[in-house]
């Protein structure tokens, strides 16, 4: 249902129906022919499948977060706490905005100031794709007819060049660190845990007798979230050996405990690993715990492991994560299928020889 009626002050009243015996929506204007364009618009809209009620439209981008955040609380605490901080970024520039005022160039825009600013590239791609899914939530609530965000306005995730230590600077690592947490070294560059995994790691999650670490929480007790991450990594005896004897001299119920025999934690684990660092040559200020994981996987590289062998043993959901990271490590791929092509070179019959070859 749809109509314009002159008021008896002088002024034009569109009004509709979005849908039978639905609300009433109306707007109210000096000139007819401004009441009547905007009843086509709202015309348009329903029949093209994109009509918002006039109010919902009105809904700003600090007042949608809000409400989003508190249906995302279901998940995670850690999880929840980081989409807080994105939202925290977003709303700082769009908050008073309108959801539906909200341009793809205001996205292209902002992420391109994110990058002026000195943020990570892997970051602003975070913050991108937090602003995608906000927005594509509130498509899915009826709240706007389309996202501004889409492939054409993402930043990009970056090329991921990672430092690597050498073995030698691992061991030095190791060994500078306290008689306690030296077992943190070798879950990081040898089994490849992340930070909160290891500290994380509780000793029943250790097989000492068939050579396997089973990570299945992250600090404090969290489960991990998917199955991938809960993959055993196979260790060979003289690092079980080591790790039992780790678990003879501080008995608890996780691998790595504190000076008071407490669960560690990641920033305690961060604190003393910063320490041991600053006595190692050549490793600078921003080399973190984290980094210990690329020199795992650059020691599966260096043996001749293929892509899907490292993706397993690093956990990852898909081998295009091993390969954006780390596929520069892999050896020279010109000279590698170089070499392939040579060898079925070297194999030619002596009878193609002399039936057509030669120069061209």
């Amino acid at each position: 249902m749809a109509s314009v009626r002159k008021l008896p002050d002088g002024r034009w009243q569109a009004q509709y129906r979005a849908t039978p015996g639905g609300k009433v929506h109306t707007k109210t204007t000096r000139r007819k022919v401004d009441a009547v364009h905007w009843l086509d618009q709202q015309t348009a809209a329903l029949v093209a499948g994109t009509h918002v009620g006039p109010k919902t439209a009105r809904t700003t981008v600090e007042q949608w977060c809000a409400d989003w955040l508190r249906g995302y609380g279901t998940r995670r605490a850690s999880t929840v706490r980081q989409a807080r901080v994105h939202l925290t970024k977003i709303v700082e520039t769009f908050g008073p905005m309108q959801l539906s005022a909200v341009r793809p160039s205001h996205v292209k825009a902002w992420t391109a100031w994110l990058r002026a600013e000195r943020y990570e590239p892997s970051y602003v791609y975070a913050l991108h794709g937090r602003l995608a899914q906000v927005f594509s939530d509130a498509v899915h609530d009826g709240i706007v007819p389309r996202s501004p965000c889409s492939r054409r306005t993402s930043p990009g995730q970056g090329k991921q060049r990672p430092y690597v230590a050498t073995t030698e600077q691992v061991w030095a690592l190791h060994d500078a660190m306290p008689d306690r947490y030296r077992a943190a070294i070798q879950l990081g560059a040898f089994a490849g845990l992340r930070t909160a995994e290891a500290c994380g790691l509780r000793v029943a999650d250790v097989d000492f007798m068939r050579g396997s670490v089973n990570p299945a929480v992250q600090y404090p007790a969290e489960a991990l979230k998917t199955d991938t991450s809960r993959t055993a990594i196979p260790i060979p005896p003289a690092f079980a050996l080591d790790l039992a004897s780790h678990v003879r001299q501080f008995p608890a119920e996780t691998l790595l405990t504190n000076e008071v025999g407490d669960q560690l934690g990641p920033w305690a684990l961060e604190r003393v690993f910063r320490a041991a660092r600053a006595a190692v040559d050549g490793l600078t200020e921003d080399f973190r715990y984290h980094d210990l994981r690329h020199y795992f996987a650059s020691l599966l590289i260096a043996s001749g492991a293929d892509v899907k062998t490292v993706q397993a043993r690093l956990r990852h959901a898909s081998a295009k994560t091993t390969l954006d990271t780390y596929g520069h490590l892999w050896p020279d791929r010109d000279e590698s299928t170089k070499a392939a092509v040579e060898a079925a070179w070297a194999a030619r019959p002596v009878e193609s020889l002399s039936n057509g070859g030669g120069v061209i």
